[in-house]
């Protein structure tokens, strides 16, 4: 699934981009060497950044 469309990034792309470090979604863009355009998917790519930190914080447990 599409996650930002303007630059074709999928879920799984920006899952990778977390994976590798991305704290911020202009981390993930620029892992991805793009820019945000309309900027529709930054809300999503938070909540992919939130949930994986949650999911790293309750592992650590």
């Amino acid at each position: 699934m599409y996650v930002c469309n303007c630059n074709g990034i999928r879920e799984r792309q920006v899952r990778a981009a977390i994976d590798a470090g991305a704290q911020r979604p202009a981390d993930i863009f620029r892992h991805h060497g793009c820019q945000a355009q309309c900027a529709k998917c930054v809300c999503e790519m938070r909540q992919m950044i939130q949930d994986n930190r949650e999911a790293l914080s309750f592992a650590a447990e």
